[in-house]
């Protein structure tokens, strides 16, 4: 049995999730904040068999959408805008997904 931690943008992880659920995967959804955007983000925690893994992995790439966005600065606070003060765009989204063993699982 595997856990299947992904990682993915919040704009993605409604159809994820349904993705998921609709094979009959065990999905738990927690909100969760990136730390070099601050950004919010989803973080889902799946139960798998081994062999599904592959199949878990092939939703989250086809439903998680890489894209660019803006991100603000504080850096003009308390001394006006200069020309480097330019918010830049980074690229975001995608998911990161980590596959750990797990030696037993309960329902109770």
């Amino acid at each position: 049995m595997k856990l299947i931690v992904a990682i993915i943008n919040n704009d993605d992880s409604m159809a994820v999730t349904s993705a998921l659920t609709r094979e009959n995967f065990m999905v738990t959804k927690l909100s969760t904040t990136g730390g070099f955007l601050l950004a919010g983000n989803t973080t889902l925690l799946i139960g798998s068999e081994d062999g599904a893994v592959a199949r878990v992995e092939e939703i989250i790439n086809h439903f998680s959408n890489a894209r660019n966005t803006i991100v603000s600065t504080d850096k003009s606070l308390g001394r006006g805008l200069h020309n480097d003060d330019v918010a830049p765009e980074v690229h975001v989204g995608g998911a990161t997904v980590f596959v750990l063993s797990v030696d037993s699982m309960r329902k109770f």
